[in-house]
C-alpha cells in the first residue's frame, strides 16, 4: 500500500466514524423516547437517563390503541396526506415540466416570486386563512386543510422536480417525436417514467410535511372527530394524560411507524431523486 492510498483509507475511516457518531447522537432522543414508551407512568420524572425501560410494560400502547381514538386520528392523517399529495402533484408536475422546458417571458421571475412567498412563516397567514376557511364553509373540514397544504407544498414540488426535469436530455423527447409520438404519449411514456425518482421523493416529502404539521391542524380542525395525529397528540398531552409522558411517547412511536415503513420501501429512490433535483436551478 502506497502512502497516498494509506492516507486516503485513513480519511475514509475517519469520515465513517464521524458519520456513525453523528447518527448515534441523533438517535439518542429517539432511543430514550422508545425506552420511555415501554416504561411505567413515573419513568419520565426520574432523575436518571436510561435507555432501558424501567418496569417494562405494554400498557401504554394498549391505552393508546384501545382507550383513545388513535386509529381515527391515523385515518384522518391518511386522508389529509393522500388528498394533499394528489392535489399538489397534479399541479406541480405539469408546472415543473413547463418551467423546465418552456422559455416564456417572466419564467424566472415567477419561480422566484413563488419561492419568496413560500419562505414566509406560516403563522403570518394563520388569521387570514382562518377567515377565508370560515367564509367559504371549509373550516373544520379536511378539504379546506388539503387546499392549504397543497398550495404550500406545490411550490416545493415545482422547484424540486424542475431541477430533475432539467437533467433529462431534450434529445430523448425529440427522438420520440421523430418516431411519431405526440406530446401526451411522450410525457406519459418517456418523461414521467424517467422522472419517477423525483416524483416519488417529492410525494414522500409532502407526506412527511403533512404528517407532522401541527400549527394548521390544531387551528383549523376544531372537532375531535376531524383531528389528525398532530391534533390528537396535542389533545392527548393537554388533557387526561398531560403528565403521563410514557403514554404520549408510545403514541408518538406509533405515529412514526407508517413513515418509517414508507421510507424503507422507497429509500432506493431517495438519493437519486434528491441529488439529481439539485443539479440545475
Amino acid at each position: 500500500m502506497t502512502k497516498r492510498q494509506f492516507r486516503r483509507r485513513v480519511r475514509l475511516i475517519a469520515l465513517n466514524v464521524a458519520f456513525l457518531l453523528l447518527c448515534l447522537v441523533t438517535l439518542v432522543p429517539v432511543l430514550y423516547a422508545l425506552s420511555l414508551s415501554f416504561s411505567g407512568r413515573g419513568a419520565a420524572l426520574s432523575g436518571s437517563l436510561s435507555f432501558w425501560p424501567k418496569d417494562f410494560t405494554l400498557d401504554n400502547y394498549r391505552a393508546i390503541m384501545f382507550d383513545e381514538p388513535f386509529f381515527l386520528w391515523l385515518k384522518n392523517s391518511l386522508v389529509l396526506s393522500a388528498g394533499t399529495i394528489a392535489l399538489a402533484m397534479v399541479c406541480a408536475v405539469p408546472a415543473a415540466y413547463a418551467a423546465s422546458r418552456w422559455r416564456f417571458p417572466g419564467r424566472r421571475g415567477m419561480l422566484r416570486v413563488l419561492l419568496v412567498l413560500n419562505a414566509f412563516p406560516q403563522v403570518l397567514s394563520l388569521f387570514a386563512l382562518f377567515r377565508v376557511l370560515r367564509l367559504t364553509g371549509l373550516l373544520n373540514s379536511h378539504a379546506g386543510l388539503v387546499v392549504i397544504y397543497a398550495g404550500s407544498m406545490c411550490v416545493f414540488g415545482i422547484w424540486n422536480m424542475k431541477g430533475y426535469f432539467d437533467t433529462i436530455p431534450v434529445e430523448i423527447e425529440e427522438a420520440s417525436r421523430i418516431d411519431g409520438a405526440n406530446d401526451a404519449q411522450m410525457i406519459c411514456r418517456i418523461v414521467l417514467p424517467l422522472a419517477k425518482p423525483a416524483i416519488i421523493v417529492t410525494c414522500v416529502m409532502v407526506l412527511i410535511t403533512v404528517w407532522n404539521e401541527y400549527l394548521f391542524a390544531t387551528t383549523f380542525l376544531l372537532d375531535s372527530k376531524t383531528y389528525s395525529l398532530a391534533g390528537g397528540l396535542y389533545q392527548l398531552q393537554s388533557n387526561d394524560y398531560s403528565r403521563n409522558w410514557s403514554t404520549f411517547t408510545a403514541a408518538s412511536m406509533l405515529a412514526s411507524v407508517p413513515l418509517l415503513l414508507i421510507f424503507f420501501k422507497i429509500q432506493k429512490y431517495m438519493v437519486s431523486g434528491l441529488t439529481a433535483g439539485g443539479v440545475k436551478g
